[in-house]
This record gives structure tokens, C-alpha cells and sequence, in this order.
């Protein structure tokens, strides 16, 4: 299956098991009247609208470049995942309103259990798709996936605490009756809101940094700088080494001083040769070589630009 194939799958099976957990949560939450279960329905429905984003992020990435996007279209899986932390912050303060309104408006809850069975179902549907979602992900360096990826693995945990509070409350009933513990419910809801934040700020940081053009990550970079400046015949040194990402490609610039009796054609093959090797580290890159005939005064310029 081609890669593009393989995104807009992974992606789709996200989308369905969201939307079985929307409706289950929010049914569930209704039923027994607690504010943690349908908060959890609310983070699986941002999940959701997140899935749909990667969706079309994926299939809308994957088209090849055209007369006005001359660099493709990837960067609109970076947008997609900054758009998708946008929205689990707005989710987060949603949960967190509802939350201390049912603080200061107490309201006993009814029928822990049913909430636990859809906390576990939640758990394992989430653990399955998330480990699909990242691999894919990760497979073809995709900043959409990784992102949905990122947002059910929260979800996992959310779940968890969920589970947690409603065992506390349902065990306090059963054995202790006279003991308030309802108040546990919306806490716990916090609790999950909190941690909501804490990945959306992740999440905005790790999708809006290409945005701006951010080079590429420190251990690439020193990577390119010891693979490019590798001692090769008729090649003096390297410099002006620029990078960047756009989506699931990166874009690597820098400038060769060489040998000046060298033909075009040599120069050609030795720029290719170093190309060649830099795509069989890092797949889909996009390499310019600019070549420069090596003089004394060129030398100097290219130790002062480092």
C-alpha cells in the first residue's frame, strides 16, 4: 500500500472510532449524570473534529506541487495540527467551567459502573488506533498523524483518571453511604482538563514550528554538517547550509567551493552523489547545491559565514 494510501486509512479508522466514542461517552454521561464521563464525551468529540482535520490534512498534503503551490502542499498538515491544539484548549475550558459549576452545584451520581465499562472501552479502542496512528506517522514522517496520534494517547490517560474516580466513588458508596464523595467527580474532571492543556501546548509547539521556516532539528543539522563537509575530492568546503520542513519534506540548501578547473559535469555528479546520500538518510528531502569555484578570498568569506 503507498504511503498516501496508507495516511488517509489510519486516518479514516480514527475518525470512526471517535465518533463510536462521542456517542457512547455522551450517552453513558447523561445516563449516570456525571461530569467527568461527559467531558471525556467533549475531549473525544475535539478528538474527533481533530481526526477529521488530519483526514483532510493527509489527502490534501499528499497532492503534488502545481503552478501556485510550487513547494507542494505539505504545510497543511502543520496547519492542521495547530488548528487541532487550538481546539482541545477551547475543550479544556469547557470542561473546566462545567466542572466547578457541578463543584458549587453538588449533584449525587447515580450508576458508577456504566461510566467504567465506556472509560474501558475507551481505553483499549484509544491504545489500538494511537499505536496505528503513530507508526504511520512516524513511517512517513507525517505531522497530522503524529498529532491525532498525540491527542488519543492523552485521551488513554484521561480515561484512566476517569476510571480512577468513578472506582473511588462507586467503592465509597457501597461500603461507606453516609460519606460525601460525589464532589470527586468534577475534580477529577479538572484534573483531566489540565492535562488536555498540558498536551494542546505540546502540540501547538510541535505543529506551528514549521510555520516559520524553524530549521531542522539539531541532531539533523549536525548530521547534514559532518555528512556534506565528509573530506571529497575536488571539494574544499562547504557553507551557507540552510534548512527547513514543509510537511512531511524537508528542504536543505548550502554552497560547495570546488575545485574551478572541475567541468560542469563533474560538478554535477559530485553535487548528486551528495544529494543521493542525503535522501537515503532523510527520504523526500529536497536538496540545492550551489557550486562556487574555490579561491583564497572565497575561502575566507565561507569562514566567515560558518
Amino acid at each position: 500500500m503507498r504511503a498516501e494510501q496508507r495516511k488517509t486509512w489510519v486516518a479514516l479508522l480514527s475518525v470512526l472510532s471517535n465518533t463510536g466514542l462521542v456517542v457512547g461517552k455522551l450517552i453513558v454521561g447523561l445516563m449516570i449524570g456525571s461530569v467527568s464521563v461527559i467531558s471525556e464525551s467533549i475531549h473525544s468529540g475535539v478528538d474527533l473534529l481533530a481526526s477529521v482535520i488530519a483526514l483532510y490534512a493527509v489527502r490534501t498534503s499528499g497532492k503534488p506541487a502545481d503552478a501556485n503551490h510550487p513547494y507542494g502542499h505539505g504545510k497543511i498538515e502543520n496547519i492542521s495540527g495547530t488548528v487541532e491544539a487550538l481546539l482541545i484548549f477551547f475543550a479544556a475550558a469547557g470542561i473546566i467551567y462545567e466542572a466547578v459549576h457541578r463543584l458549587l452545584h453538588p449533584k449525587p451520581l447515580d450508576m458508577p459502573l456504566p461510566g467504567l465499562v465506556i472509560m474501558a472501552i475507551s481505553v483499549v479502542a484509544n491504545v489500538l488506533v494511537s499505536r496505528q496512528l503513530a507508526k504511520v506517522g512516524k513511517e512517513t514522517d507525517s505531522v497530522a498523524l503524529q498529532a491525532d496520534a498525540w491527542h488519543l494517547r492523552t485521551d488513554v490517560w484521561t480515561s484512566f483518571g476517569v476510571m480512577a474516580g468513578l472506582t473511588t466513588i462507586l467503592a465509597v458508596h457501597r461500603y461507606l453511604p453516609s460519606v460525601h464523595i460525589d464532589w470527586l467527580d468534577p475534580v477529577v474532571a479538572i484534573a483531566v482538563a489540565l492535562l488536555i492543556v498540558h498536551a494542546a501546548w505540546q502540540l501547538t509547539l510541535d505543529s506551528a514550528r514549521d510555520l516559520l521556516d524553524v530549521s531542522l532539528p539539531a541532531d539533523e543539522e549536525v548530521w547534514l554538517e559532518d555528512y556534506i563537509s565528509f573530506p571529497r575530492a575536488h571539494v574544499h568546503s562547504m557553507h551557507n547550509l540552510r534548512t527547513r520542513k514543509n510537511g512531511a519534506k524537508r528542504y536543505i540548501e548550502c554552497h560547495l567551493l570546488m575545485d574551478p578547473t572541475l567541468s560542469v559535469a563533474d560538478s554535477h555528479a559530485v553535487t548528486d552523489e551528495i544529494a543521493d546520500g542525503i535522501r537515503q538518510r532523510l527520504p523526500g528531502t529536497i536538496v540545492t547545491i550551489h557550486v562556487e569555484p574555490y579561491e583564497e578570498d572565497k575561502r575566507d568569506k565561507a569562514g566567515d559565514d560558518g
